[in-house]
């Protein structure tokens, strides 16, 4: 819901609000740059504008909704609000509260939030909430009874008013992902199957300000129906989100290997396959110049999946191994993924799953693990990086 008239989106960022002055305005920077990316790739005609700790995008009323959705798909917003921008002076903000309670308040109880930055104006933002209370009051008083509820109202006005001469009035706080802005932080590699995991992953590794570079590694024989395509395209959804960063897969080709390992390993296949996995990331990770690998996995999700074994398989990497859902639960993820709108593309069955073994490894041991795997391993994931392909969208 909007002001009628509306015609500025305020931005708002959280955990960027807690570094020093020099990063903060590196960071905002970022942000605007990372919106205004956004807003070209949807074809939004508005303008982003750095102020200080609130970013503003300036639209029409005809596109600041879509402007809002912009927004608030960018990593580091917190919130974003369609707002009637007017000046921080006590006429114009009642005229602006009077104006929206005809048009969006029809019942109900209501209530004004106020928020005051600095000490120049002339009123505190208890003031505003009272004289914007009864202003919204009197403004519907001839067509209902209108009640006050500070604690639990249907309908909120807020008031925004900045020290640069600008008041804000919105209605709602839409929610964005938080985080940092992407590229605040190193690239990483994030390893997709195109399973529910996966893309999760990678998203929370951007939400945190580091690009993803995809690494898909094809299964071969074992790779099962549409395998590729639904890794392609939960990586496509999150290039959506980042189109001023190049989120084109890499197409590995392991299907001599995973044939191999399905071959003459029984114990411990699943874990020298994820070695394997690893290897080929920090390759590629090499070749890009990123600092880290992401995975989806999570401590006791899979049988392979265990402490004892995330010991063992990291082994097979020098660059650290990111888990960003290592502690989450299956249904936690699978919440996640609809919300990020990659569940869709993950629920057809993973293909690996015929790849793995009937008596699954859960307490293994390097020594043995490496004994029981190919010699030659780490030179295959070598190989099968530097033949690597990048996908187009």
């Amino acid at each position: 819901m909007k002001p009628p008239g509306a015609d500025t989106v305020v931005v708002r960022h959280g955990d960027v609000n807690q570094k020093s002055g020099s990063v903060q305005r590196d960071m905002e920077r970022r942000l605007v740059a990372n919106i205004e990316a956004l807003l070209a790739d949807r074809g939004v005609d508005a303008d982003v504008e750095h102020r200080w700790t609130r970013p503003l995008v300036h639209a029409t009323p005809e596109t600041v909704e879509a402007a809002a959705d912009a927004a608030t798909d960018a990593f580091g917003v917190v919130s974003a609000s369609p707002a009637l921008v007017v000046p921080a002076e006590r006429d114009a903000i009642t005229d602006a509260l009077a104006r929206t309670a005809r048009e969006r308040y029809d019942g109900g109880t209501f209530a004004v939030a106020a928020r005051r930055a600095g000490d120049s104006l002339p009123f505190t933002s208890e003031d505003v909430e009272e004289f914007g209370g009864r202003a919204v009051w009197e403004a519907v008083a001839d067509e209902f009874d209108p009640e006050v509820d500070l604690d639990d109202p249907d309908l909120t006005f807020f008031v925004e008013c900045r020290e640069d001469g600008d008041a804000f009035v919105f209605l709602e706080k839409r929610p964005g992902p938080g985080g940092l802005p992407l590229g605040s932080q190193a690239p990483l590699v994030a390893l997709v199957s195109g399973g529910i995991d996966s893309p999760v992953a990678a998203y929370e590794a951007m939400k945190r300000g580091a690009p993803v570079v995809p690494v898909y590694v094809d299964l071969g024989d074992y790779g099962g129906p549409d395998h590729e395509a639904r890794a392609m395209e939960t990586v496509r959804t999150l290039a959506d989100l980042a189109p001023n960063f190049d989120l084109r897969p890499y197409r590995v080709d392991g299907g001599d290997t995973v044939s191999l390992l399905a071959g003459t390993m029984e114990q411990g296949r699943m874990l020298a396959f994820r070695r394997f996995l690893y290897r080929v990331g920090e390759r590629i990770a090499e070749m890009e110049g990123a600092h880290g690998l992401v995975t989806g996995e999570a401590i006791g999700q899979k049988s392979s999946q265990t402490a004892r074994n995330f010991g063992v398989t990291s082994r097979a990497a020098d660059l650290p191994v990111h888990r960003p859902l290592l502690t989450l639960d299956k249904q936690d993820i699978v919440e996640r993924a609809r919300e990020i709108g990659t569940f869709r593309d993950s629920t057809i069955p993973a293909g690996c799953n015929r790849f793995a073994p009937d008596q699954a490894e859960t307490n293994a041991r390097i020594d043995p693990l490496r004994r029981a795997e190919p010699d030659d391993l780490f030179e295959r994931a070598e190989r099968a990086a530097e033949r690597a392909e990048r996908v187009e969208h």
